[in-house]
């Protein structure tokens, strides 16, 4: 597939999911399913989706692990500049350590710490939009699979 092809695709798949966590978010009730790293994280899934970086492991465990890094630092140590730093350097630590690194994740604990964020915020939009933004790359993935291969 050419590039520009590849990329037409890449960014309608990103489009289509950072909308439909939009729209769900907005039917359903006092929900949140989008926050600003999942952008960063349908770049990866979308753009370069063999990259070991954008495997559903790295996608989920990375955005749960630094999101909880996040809430613990906001909850129990406070926030401030040295407290943030140090959310974001665990966060990091923690993602290479476990083999779990997703790059747009190492945002998390500086949106959560700054936004007050509490243990609701890992179940949604944490865990249910890292979900969605991997089964909507995995299935996109096998369109274009199915669609090449029987063009080629």
């Amino acid at each position: 597939m050419n590039r520009y092809l590849f990329a037409t695709i890449a960014g309608v798949g990103a489009s289509l999911t950072i909308g439909l966590l939009l729209m769900l978010e907005a039917s359903v009730e006092n929900t949140v399913l989008i926050m600003a790293p999942f952008g960063a994280t349908a770049v990866l899934v979308f753009g370069v989706p063999n990259s070991p970086l954008a495997q559903p492991k790295n996608v989920i465990l990375g955005h749960l692990m630094t999101a909880a890094i996040g809430i613990i630092f906001y909850q129990y140590v406070g926030v401030n500049a040295m407290s943030i730093a140090l959310a974001t350097g665990l966060g990091v630590s923690c993602m290479l350590m476990s083999n779990t690194t997703h790059p747009p994740a190492g945002a998390n604990p500086i949106l959560i710490m700054m936004s007050g964020q509490d243990w609701l915020f890992l179940l949604t939009p944490v865990l249910l939009g890292a979900i969605i933004i991997v089964f909507m790359g995995k299935g996109l993935q096998k369109l274009q699979q199915r669609h090449f291969a029987q063009a080629g």
